[in-house]
């Protein structure tokens, strides 16, 4: 089953945080994620994909210009009504606004027909309502790294218990 990652990354870290949720999908039996920058979508794979997960850093309390763009002109492409769809942010400071900018991701996927999902408290800890954030406030964003791969594999089976 296809799972993919659909990031907007200024400074790496977003891309990196991508990256480790893909790597937490394909530890799932079954699995073939994939990450794209929203420069370089693979919309024929997305279109395939049965789960797909949309990050963004956060500036001012909200997704960059350009994910906005991305979901209002490119995403309708992507034929999401039905699919498992959840978002991640990476953020410099702890209130900066990151579950904001999650919930700007998830509401546009609710509009395209997505299935939004986190696991929320379900799983235990880690508790991941909206979906994960890395801070960079430290400039050592991989202390969440671990959040993110769980993410990624919580994410991955919960879409082959929907669609395998």
């Amino acid at each position: 089953m296809k799972t993919a990652v659909i990031y907007h990354s200024v400074t790496g870290n977003t891309k990196n945080m991508g990256e480790i949720i893909v790597q937490g999908m394909n530890s799932v039996q079954g699995v073939e994620a994939r990450s794209f920058d929203i420069e370089h979508v693979d919309t024929a794979f997305v279109k395939e994909a049965k789960c797909v997960v949309f990050g963004s850093p956060i500036y001012a309390a909200h997704i960059t210009g350009q994910m906005m763009n991305y979901l209002l002109a490119e995403a309708g492409k992507l034929e999401l009504a039905g699919k498992l769809a959840g978002a991640y942010a990476t953020a410099q400071y702890v209130h900066g606004g990151a579950e904001l900018g999650i919930r700007e991701m998830l509401d546009h996927c609710m509009v395209m027909g997505a299935l939004t999902y986190s696991g929320g408290a379900s799983w235990g800890k880690p508790v991941i309502h909206l979906g994960p954030v890395g801070i960079d406030h430290t400039l050592d964003i991989d202390q969440f790294a671990k959040n993110f791969e769980i993410y990624g594999t919580r994410m991955a089976q919960k879409a082959m218990e929907l669609f395998a």
